[in-house]
């Protein structure tokens, strides 16, 4: 299972995972409930009570939220933004005049200062109506310009910017190349400084740039001059601010997708385009650190969108089921539709249980949520994916036609096959499920490579390789005993009643046998475990469950003791936990019995072409 040393581009394994691991938060400044969890640290305390919203808080989110959902109601025609690919223009400035572009600007600057739980509540019910709208606004907010201006800054660049997108200045984030993805080592676009470095020329293309064709302000991200580190050249990335109307930036082509009709989005070309030095954020080459670090909020309006889809699809799920009769009684009396109904509902719950825990944390900003946020974006994405499938399938042949379709014959317009179409992409932008994995599994072994990454570091000198070894040798024979056994008796958290106190302690057990099977990989496998993606992806997933399940109990706790009288959200989290849990045995015993050798050994048959007899028979793409 080797891989060609040098990638496409010229850029080896080693110089990409160097750039990669520059642009890592190594620092953990606060604690983070899923960093201890893979340590097989249970600790409950850091997501019991359940983070909710201050009284004033959350009035102030239900007003604006009523004044949003009414003009959404009397302007937007969701389905016409579908047909025609566009958003009308007074929509985007009503948008605007609303404060919709700058809900997460500060109020000092003329924002609407809304909190990231409030903020992601709109997004949620935007995307729950039309997903192309919620777009526009989260990609300006969450990786556009307001959210690294936010935390990198200047106070001359937020003074300058600020103001203008509080009054509708859109804003776009572009990183992505023709021929990069999520290998910024190999990133093509320059910014080569004048001789006494105070003005950038930036050069290149830049795909998939979302709102990069209506933009009046980017976040470009480019390759600087290398630096050296420890006798050895390192690519520089720096992130720059470039405005729309500065000579040589040129829209070159609106991309057109499977869904999410209504957005803009496309190939931006930099033709010679001369930016003052004023105008880098941040630091020259923290570019990619920045990009990452804005990601750890600017993901969660990935988990909000999807929720609020997820709810809507529940809802016409529930009245189709009611409505329709088959075989003498609504089809959701018929056990196969019931199950996949209550599956949607538990669902749904625990991702409203994930996404507002981590805006929660958020909020607080006593918590380290790299991990929280980057769990909260796969699981929503892949659930709320699953969910607009199932809610297809239920409506059967009214699923699969258009919303216009049913309205011209004279039936309620339910936009399934939109939202199924809309929901695809969550699960690819921002970090593919496949990227996330490996992004969650590099953190969830960091303090492994932290303890003994020293020890197969390349060219270290015999006497410093013992004296990792003796370090490390010392840290396990205390950590891996107790990832075993317990001193005190483990609590029974009678507290929560008895189905949900049973969950929990499942994840606290669990939580041990999860870092064991981390620990028992990396004895395995050694530095082979990075190439060993579909265990990773398998140990990640256990994380992913053991991390939905407790969230989940914690708001049906907190709920439960707001409204003694409605067992609801209990029953909910349930049904979730006891789902969750199987799903976890099953990945236990798929990390070691498997077939993912034969699987790889098949796949290089494919791609070495030795398959391609089972291609005949279809039409080959036209030149």
């Amino acid at each position: 299972m080797t891989e060609p040393a040098t990638a496409q581009g010229g850029v080896t394994r080693d110089e990409a995972m160097a750039v990669a691991e520059a642009a890592r938060e190594t620092e953990w400044k606060h604690p983070s409930f899923v960093a201890e969890l893979f340590m097989g640290r249970f600790r409950p305390g850091l997501i019991f009570p359940y983070p909710l919203q201050s009284e004033s808080d959350k009035k102030t989110g239900d007003e604006f939220l009523a004044k949003l959902e009414k003009f959404l109601r009397e302007h937007l025609d969701p389905d016409e933004v579908d047909r025609t690919h566009e958003i009308p223009v007074e929509v985007i400035k009503g948008l605007a005049d609303l404060g919709c572009f700058g809900m997460k600007i500060p109020t000092s600057y003329g924002g609407l200062g809304l909190s990231q739980v409030n903020y992601n509540r709109s997004i949620a019910l935007v995307a729950s109506y039309c997903a192309s709208t919620a777009v526009w606004l989260s990609a300006h907010q969450s990786i556009g310009a307001p959210q690294p201006l936010k935390l990198f800054g200047t106070e001359e660049q937020k003074k300058k910017y600020f103001p203008l997108f509080a009054k509708g200045f859109i804003s776009a984030f572009a990183l992505t190349e023709p021929d990069v993805g999520s290998d910024p080592a190999r990133m093509s676009t320059t910014a080569t400084p004048n001789a006494d470095r105070s003005e950038w020329t930036i050069s290149g293309d830049k795909l998939w740039c979302t709102n990069g064709p209506v933009a009046d302000i980017m976040i470009v991200m480019a390759r600087t001059p290398d630096r050296m580190v420890d006798g050895k050249a390192r690519r520089q990335i720096t992130a720059f601010i470039v405005e729309r109307n500065t000579p040589g930036v040129e829209v070159v082509h609106r991309c057109e997708f499977m869904g999410l009709n209504g957005i803009q989005n496309g190939l931006i070309r930099f033709n010679n385009v001369r930016v003052p030095a004023k105008n880098i954020l941040w630091d020259e080459g923290r570019g990619l650190k920045l990009a990452l670090t804005t990601l750890n909020t600017g993901r969660l309006t990935i988990p909000a969108a999807c929720t609020g889809t997820a709810k809507q699809s529940l809802r016409w799920v529930r009245e189709w089921s009611n409505e329709r009769v088959q075989w003498g009684a609504p089809i959701g009396r018929h056990e196969a539709i019931a199950q996949k109904i209550s599956w949607m509902a538990a669902t749904t719950f625990a991702m409203e249980a994930v996404t507002y825990y981590t805006s929660g944390l958020a909020d607080r900003g006593d918590a380290d949520i790299r991990l929280e946020a980057a769990i909260a974006k796969l699981f929503c994405s892949e659930a709320s994916w699953k969910i607009a499938d199932e809610t297809v399938q239920i409506r059967g042949g009214r699923g699969y036609e258009t919303a216009r379709s049913l309205r011209a014959r004279g039936e309620k317009a339910i936009p399934a096959e939109r939202a199924l179409r809309d929901a695809r992409i969550n699960t690819i932008i921002e970090g593919s499920s496949e990227i996330m994995r490996l992004v969650i599994a590099r953190e969830a072994v960091d303090r492994h490579m932290q303890v003994a990454g020293r020890i197969l570091q390349p060219g270290l000198a015999v006497q410093d390789r013992v004296r990792a070894a003796g370090k490390a040798a010392l840290f396990y024979a205390v950590w891996y005993p107790t990832r075993w056994f317990h001193l005190a008796w483990p609590p029974r958290y009678l507290f929560l009643g008895r189905s949900l106190a049973s969950h929990l302690r499942f994840a606290h057990r669990h939580t041990r046998r999860l870092s064991r099977a981390i620990f028992h990989a990396m004895l395995r496998h050694g530095p082979g475990l990075e190439k060993r993606q579909a265990v990773l992806y398998r140990i990640v997933d256990i994380g992913v469950h053991l991390f939905a399940m407790t969230a989940a109990v914690s708001y049906a706790r907190t709920l439960a003791r707001q409204n003694p009288a409605d067992r609801t959200p209990v029953d909910l989290a349930d049904l979730f936990c006891r789902q969750a849990r199987r799903q976890i045995r099953s990945l236990d015993c798929a990390i070691w019995c498997h077939d993912d050798t034969r699987s790889y050994r098949v796949a290089r048959q494919v791609l070495d072409g030795r398959m391609t007899w089972l291609e005949k028979g279809a039409i080959g793409e036209t030149p």
